[in-house]
């Protein structure tokens, strides 16, 4: 078939390049609808999931926004203390790590987050340690994996009838690991998020007794006069209490003890050549104690929260050995 009129062609080829213009445009509209029907859809089960739960909403309750961001500074150090007999004579030493300080800020959606760190002493080579610090609080279960990796602690050591030895830095090289895990028998009425991570709200004071279980590794080099070694693995399991006091609207006072006896204790002592095998003492624990300072006011939170551990073993009559580790952390945030 021919086409006699110029115009009449003008008029088909405008209405087809109308026709694929238009069917583009639903294409595309079609495209960016079903990605915006796909995000509802799983913005709206990520939102479910977030605020379902067996909870008493008198009690606790997830905050009325989706998006958090929070800014935080962290201060987190270590100690260890050292007590017995040799040859006759007591003796004890303290050894301290250089604190550390980060800056951190993070982003939630939902109960996602996303995070980053920043070590200022690091940057400017004034620090040069290494720590690893991982939290989860859920509303039934929490647990703590901390691992520093320490080659700048300094001190003193006492020998009885001897002058006081100052320990300089790099004597002591430290790697240390804890691990703490706790189930929460009330977790309809107490949240221990509300205090830690704000993803939760405390309305009313409440308390839950806490069933828990720790774990230490640590291997320890002592450079002085001949290398001392000292090796230890030690578990425990236990019960603690933990309680929320909430003294008036947008306060909230968190403070927790998670006590655990040591079961498994793997613990030797090693001068040069000759390994000494420590004997397990009862009581040996790892203690585990958490306290928080919340204040909320419209869609704005700011606070401190501590954590702080604590190993025991061994006995002043042959050789104790205290490991203390804690951190600091104060934060301000936003709800959007």
């Amino acid at each position: 078939m021919s086409i006699s009129r110029p115009w009449l062609l003008a008029a088909i080829l405008l209405a087809l390049t109308i026709e694929a213009g238009a069917q583009e445009r639903d294409q595309q509209a079609g495209a960016g609808g079903k990605l915006r029907r796909l995000y509802h859809r799983v913005d709206s089960v990520l939102t479910e999931n977030y605020r379902k739960g067996d909870i008493d909403t008198a009690y606790i309750t997830r905050p009325s926004t989706k998006w958090t961001v929070v800014g935080r500074l962290n201060i987190s150090g270590a100690k260890i203390e050292t007590e017995g007999m040799a040859d006759g004579h007591h003796f004890n030493s303290e050894m301290k790590a250089d604190y550390k300080s980060t800056l951190s800020f993070a982003v939630s959606y939902l109960g996602f987050s996303l995070s980053g760190a920043l070590n200022p002493a690091k940057l400017m080579g004034k620090y040069s340690d290494y720590e690893l610090n991982f939290n989860s609080y859920g509303r039934r279960f929490g647990f703590d994996v901390i691992y520093q990796d320490a080659h700048n602690f300094t001190g003193w050591h006492d020998n009885e009838g001897m002058e006081r030895i100052e320990l300089p830095a790099n004597m002591l090289k430290v790697r240390t690991l804890n691990l703490n895990a706790f189930y929460i028998f009330n977790s309809r009425r107490f949240s221990y998020p509300a205090g830690f991570t704000q993803s939760y709200i405390q309305r009313r004071s409440a308390g839950s007794f806490l069933l828990a279980a720790s774990a230490q590794g640590q291997h320890a080099t002592l450079t002085w006069e001949k290398e001392t070694q000292l090796k230890m693995t030690n578990i425990g399991i236990g019960a603690g209490y933990a309680y929320n006091h909430v003294p008036s609207p947008g306060w909230l006072l968190h403070i927790s003890a998670l006590p655990t006896f040591i079961f498994y204790s793997n613990t030797s002592m090693t001068f040069g050549d000759t390994r000494v095998p420590l004997h397990y003492h009862f009581p040996e624990a790892i203690i585990t104690g958490r306290g928080a300072v919340v204040r909320q006011w419209s869609n704005k939170f700011c606070g401190l929260s501590m954590v702080f551990n604590f190993t025991g073993i061994g006995n002043k009559d042959d050789l104790s050995v205290h490991n203390i580790k804690w951190r600091v952390r104060t934060f301000f945030g936003l709800r959007l």
